[in-house]
């Protein structure tokens, strides 16, 4: 007896998952410039490496006699894959039918996927084009009532966020629950010109009354761009970065995966850099200018100082004070802080804190010791930093730092001011911290106090100028930060070619602590 019948029935329903929406709706999609949901799967991981699971849910039709005469494939694809040649959960939002909508969808599909990542502790990466939500208001005809909103899969959601590196790549506009989907992950990606976030989107803020555009009528995809394009939310923070293509956004995600362990707990790969440890550069030596108001490049320090090519910055375009990034020492995994002196001198307002923050926190999450770069002159001050509730977010940021495990190295390289400078690392424990002779440190700026500490001496003197340069002569030899290792107040002060060779040691040290002294891969 043979099973030939059900097996043509099988491969039938398999042709009819992999039409999609069909041809039209298919071509549709291409037509938008967007790549179609399984051939973002084949592009996103390694070839071949892709086992689709539930491929043939749906919602079947039949004829009267039960035969089947079609099938709408679900809207959400998943399956095991690998990327970097470790193992995936990847996923797919398929636009081409109903836009994604949940009401298309089979729900346990998705709740799958989640489980899958976090009980077989797999990273997942979700690619997120339409609602994925409670569907249309045609829905609640279709069910005859209304219903409280519920997502019973958002558990599985926090858990992974607790379990798993996750991803998500904006490819399409996205609103409701695809929006929500992205902001729960912990490295975000939005496609220039492609890809929209909303709470709602255009329609139904108008409907709402909601001003949120500027005077003129703009058509409809100038309109999702103007509510929630990426130019909005990659500087607001809600999403990481912003690329330019789907294949950009594809490469970004597999390099952010090849710096996370495989789950919390698991440590992350030594990779074989070909950088060595003991380089010294010269360009170190002249990189911090004398005039302290002077700026310089701190990416063009991280290029030097770090493994040639590894550094991978995230959210560059939001919290801009503080550039936050992962790249690898001796090709060892790290995740790195540094002030960004070309941006509010280096101050640390609101959304910087919130940043900062945010990264002290997955470094800890995935173990991932922690390099600070540092030229902090404080905290952002004045009304509208107040307003902002700078010290809130400040402070906050400065409480995932103390609370942080993992080991954390700092350089000093110029300024270390105030409540924001001492948030360079937790003074409880051991200061694995080195500075340079640029250093320039204290409770505030010797320029912002000084006039008013010696007012009298110089409004008594018989020429206050000549009184004023003279006390800052004084203070400057004062201040000079041999003085702070006079008093081993700073530990080391360093050649800053020797930069590079004692953060690679720091490295190592670092993870022999977190029990990853495997060999590099």
């Amino acid at each position: 007896m043979s099973w030939a019948r059900e097996l043509e029935e099988l491969r039938a329903r398999e042709a009819l998952a992999e039409a999609m929406g069909g041809p039209d709706k298919v071509a549709r999609q291409h037509g938008r410039g967007k790549m179609d949901a399984r051939a973002r799967l084949a592009a996103l991981v390694d070839p071949g490496s892709f086992r689709e699971i539930g491929k043939i849910a749906g919602k079947g039709s039949y004829d009267a006699e039960g035969n089947l005469t079609g099938v709408l494939p679900a809207p959400f694809l998943f399956g095991k894959a690998t990327i970097n040649g470790r193992p995936v959960v990847a996923t797919a939002d398929d636009f081409t039918i109903r836009g994604g909508a949940a009401d298309a969808g089979i729900g346990r599909k998705m709740e799958q996927a989640e489980k899958m990542a976090h009980e077989l502790k797999l990273p997942i990466v979700r690619m997120i084009d339409g609602t994925g939500g409670g569907g249309s208001v045609k829905t609640l005809e279709m069910i005859g009532a209304t219903y409280i909103p519920a997502v019973h899969m958002w558990g599985e959601v926090v858990k992974n966020l607790d379990t798993v590196p996750v991803v998500a790549l904006a490819l399409g506009p996205t609103a409701g629950l695809g929006a929500a989907r992205i902001a729960a992950s912990h490295y975000s990606v939005m496609v220039r010109g492609l890809s929209q976030i909303f709470a709602a989107g255009p329609a139904v803020v108008d409907a709402m009354g909601t001003a949120w555009k500027d005077e003129g009528s703009v058509n409809h995809e100038e309109a999702k761009e103007a509510l929630g394009g990426s130019a909005i939310h990659t500087r607001n923070g809600v999403v990481d970065d912003e690329v330019a293509s789907e294949a950009e956004a594809f490469a970004r995600a597999r390099h952010f995966l090849g710096f996370m362990p495989e789950y919390v707990g698991a440590p992350a790969r030594r990779i074989e850099s070909g950088d060595p440890a003991g380089r010294r550069e010269e360009a170190l030596l002249s990189l911090v200018p004398r005039g302290d108001k002077e700026v310089y490049s701190m990416r063009r320090a991280m290029d030097l100082v770090f493994d040639r090519g590894t550094v991978f910055e995230i959210g560059r375009a939001w919290g801009r004070a503080a550039i936050t990034a992962l790249a690898r020492l001796d090709g060892w995994p790290v995740m790195v802080l540094a002030s960004d002196p070309s941006f509010l001198g280096g101050s640390w307002d609101a959304k910087t804190s919130e940043k900062v923050e945010r990264f002290v926190k997955l470094a800890d999450l995935f173990r991932l010791p922690i390099v600070h770069l540092v030229d902090n002159p404080g905290f952002m001050i004045g009304r509208e930093a107040e307003i902002a509730g700078t010290i809130r977010y400040g402070v906050q940021a400065m409480n995932a730092i103390y609370k942080a495990t993992v080991p954390l190295a700092s350089v000093v390289l110029r300024r270390a001011y105030g409540i924001a400078g001492s948030a360079m690392s937790n003074a409880d424990t051991y200061q694995y911290r080195y500075c340079w002779p640029s250093g320039d440190w204290g409770s505030l700026p010797i320029a912002g106090g000084l006039e008013v500490a010696y007012k009298s001496e110089i409004e008594a003197a018989e020429d206050p100028a000549a009184e004023l340069e003279a006390i800052r002569a004084r203070l400057a030899k004062v201040t000079s930060p041999f003085r702070s290792a006079e008093r081993f107040n700073v530990e080391d002060i360093i050649d800053p070619r020797d930069t590079r060779p004692l953060l690679c040691e720091f490295a190592e040290l670092a993870w022999r602590r977190l029990g990853a002294d495997q060999p590099p891969r």
